[in-house]
């Protein structure tokens, strides 16, 4: 039972490190954002600048548009990989549930068979005595 709960506690120590990477993509994405926003007001003020000057500006605001949708994403496919890994840890939950269940009955059928072994070798025992 201790195995079980080991990879129980294995797979929920996952889940949670995958919840903190979550988060972390979660602040990462919002840090993006705003850095996004800073760079679209700094071109809005910049207007008047060189051609080249926009160019390397609106490159540098695709790139970081691209980055918040890649994080954006990543964040998604990890929210969906932790929801697969909570909903295979209830069903493995259950399994060792039923199974510990199981393995409870078997053993009180185990002492009620070597109990009514016990009782016949008595009774023979006894009627072996009374031959003699």
């Amino acid at each position: 039972m201790s195995k079980y709960n080991s990879e129980l506690t294995q797979r929920e120590q996952e889940r949670l490190k995958l919840r903190r990477d979550s988060d972390t993509k979660a602040a990462e994405l919002a840090k993006m954002e705003k850095m996004l926003q800073q760079t679209k007001n700094l071109l809005d003020k910049k207007a008047e600048s060189g051609s080249e000057s926009m160019d390397y500006q609106e490159n540098m605001v695709e790139d970081l548009e691209e980055k918040v949708r890649s994080s954006r994403r990543h964040r998604r496919n990890s929210l969906h990989h932790t929801q697969m890994l909570e909903s295979q840890m209830k069903t493995v939950k259950g399994e060792l549930v039923g199974t510990l269940d199981h393995l409870q009955e078997l053993r009180n059928v185990l002492r009620r068979s070597q109990q009514k072994a016990e009782e016949r070798k008595a009774a023979m025992e006894k009627l072996a005595a009374g031959h003699r």
